[in-house]
């Protein structure tokens, strides 16, 4: 055995991850948190809710006790949805080990009300730990099947973030290392938003130009508010940004992208939502955060404001493209000489 893996989550990136480490011949245990639900996982060997096409092997232990999962957890994966971290965060709490457990958090998000990073969530309720921050194009239903996939992994200590790269890094797993912290959170956070707008594009079958047009301005808008909030600006060219962007923004496997495309097919958001039951598109919350964000520190983001507002105030797509389209006229590159 290699290292000793605890996953907090029962969701399908939080079981491909489990799976992955599984085949790496590791010791991984996999929490969850409803007792029924790990119950029936244990007896069928499957993920039906989050990633029914997988079969679990019965080397990888499923625990609806974090006490348990995370006793001698060297490694502890953080694979909830932004909006739950905090709660999971509190359970985990009395059996955290700031100096045996490395963290490394994969939900992507910005939590609503508090405006937090996934960073400062954790920092919020662990206190000081030794934290790292995965995200790239890797869709679930890929990475469980061993199909080749490049993330990057960031951290303020270089040398955690070397470690996460040696635990995670296979012949088809490639990681690479960062120390922007704040533009690889954020660049995994807000893409989820324009991965929105793509699907509205798409249900409105409006073609590719427009979809097109939207995600090269979208990579923009991005780069603009991340280095507002203290991101590298390369970072948003990265895999965390316009990686992550290509592969949210167009996979048939992205719940934000089916979002958009319901919603430009005419569905509201409580309509889709009912659909969808459990499965949960990070960027609807996003959408919220981000605007606020923005508002905070007064950066212009009319994408993002249009998904905002088609989400939480029923503005009519087609009039959002139309408002977007018919902005005044500027330069693509503002404050370079033409």
């Amino acid at each position: 055995m290699n290292c000793k893996v605890t996953v907090l989550s029962d969701g399908g990136f939080g079981t491909a991850l489990a799976l992955h480490f599984v085949n790496q011949g590791d010791c991984v245990t996999q929490w969850g948190p409803f007792p029924d639900y790990i119950a029936e996982m244990k007896l069928s060997r499957k993920n039906p809710r989050f990633l029914p096409l997988a079969t679990l092997p019965d080397t990888l232990n499923l625990t609806d006790s974090i006490e348990n999962a995370v006793a001698d957890a060297e490694l502890v994966i953080l694979a909830s949805p932004s909006q739950y971290l905090r709660g999971v965060l509190a359970k985990y709490k009395p059996y955290f080990n700031s100096k045996q457990h490395l963290i490394v958090n994969v939900a992507k998000g910005i939590e609503n009300d508090t405006l937090l990073r996934m960073s400062e969530v954790v920092q919020s309720v662990l206190g000081p730990s030794r934290y790292v921050c995965l995200s790239g194009p890797s869709h679930a239903e890929e990475v469980f099947k061993d199909v080749p996939t490049a993330v990057v992994v960031a951290s303020q200590n270089p040398d955690d973030a070397k470690q996460a790269q040696s635990f995670f890094m296979t012949d088809t797993f490639r990681v690479y290392t960062s120390p922007d912290e704040v533009g690889v959170e954020l660049g995994g956070s807000i893409k989820n938003v324009y991965a929105i707008a793509a699907g509205i594009v798409d249900g409105m079958k409006l073609g590719d130009n427009p979809k097109a047009a939207l995600i090269t301005r979208a990579i923009a808008e991005m780069t603009r508010m991340g280095v507002a909030l203290g991101g590298k600006p390369e970072t948003f060219s990265g895999l965390s940004g316009v990686g992550d962007m290509i592969v949210t923004c167009c996979s048939g496997h992205s719940r934000n992208r089916h979002v958009g495309e319901e919603l430009g097919r005419g569905k509201t958001l409580p309509q889709i939502r009912d659909e969808m039951g459990l499965s949960v598109a990070e960027g609807v919350f996003t959408a919220l955060s981000a605007h606020q964000l923005a508002q905070k520190i007064n950066v212009e983001v009319p994408i993002i404001e249009k998904v905002y507002n088609i989400l939480y105030h029923n503005e009519d797509p087609r009039k959002a493209l139309f408002d977007l389209m018919t902005r005044k006229p500027k330069s693509e590159h503002p404050g370079v000489a033409e």
